[in-house]
């Protein structure tokens, strides 16, 4: 099982990732608070340990920013939380190489089924656009694509998470105080995913 931290902008971010380890970490090319420009991003790239594998994540982006930022290794997969289609997908596929994930928000078990036809590498359910809300976990059921878990995952429910068996769970304001990462939020979460990969 793994673990996505999403929203990392600060340099103290990056210092608790390397301490921490996830398996990735996410940047937001987007409208957000924990938005990054591409210079950013690069700078921050270029402290993050070269274990963790960075996502960039886009709403509705020209496909020239997720290629270009893959290109120069900025990002090492895209994370597409808009209306972006099958073509848009295929695109980056071919000119990057990297996974891409797509998000469907608030999903019911009709749009996870569509999901699993996406040329896609992986799903992320979501209960919305960033909002750390939970959706109904129960309609998930069983999903032929790798998936991660997002929306309202922090150290209470993090346990509950995991238990659908998810490729990954996704956390950002999970694990944050006063909406900036905390360290030892990130340890725990990380130790608990590492836990249950080994039991």
């Amino acid at each position: 099982m793994t673990i996505k931290i999403c929203g990392l902008f600060r340099e103290h971010d990056i210092s608790f990732a390397n301490e921490a380890l996830p398996d990735y970490i996410g940047f937001v090319f987007a409208e957000s608070r924990r938005a990054v420009s591409i210079r950013q991003a690069a700078a921050l790239r270029e402290k993050l340990d070269p274990a963790i594998v960075p996502v960039g994540v886009f709403v509705n982006a020209p496909p020239e920013l997720p290629i270009s930022l893959a290109r120069d290794g900025v990002i090492g997969a895209a994370q597409l939380h808009g209306d972006e289609d099958e073509a848009y997908i295929a695109l980056l596929k071919a000119e990057t190489g990297v996974p891409v994930i797509r998000v469907i928000r608030a999903p019911s078990r009709a749009d996870i089924e569509a999901g699993e036809k996406s040329a896609a590498d992986c799903l992320l359910l979501d209960s919305g656009a960033g909002s750390g809300k939970r959706f109904d976990w129960s309609v998930i059921g069983i999903c032929s694509k790798p998936y991660f878990l997002a929306g309202g995952i922090d150290a209470a429910t993090i346990v509950e998470a995991l238990s659908y068996d998810p490729f990954g769970v996704d956390v950002s304001s999970g694990a944050e105080t006063g909406g900036v990462k905390d360290r030892e939020k990130m340890l725990s979460l990380v130790r608990v995913v590492r836990e249950a990969s080994i039991s």
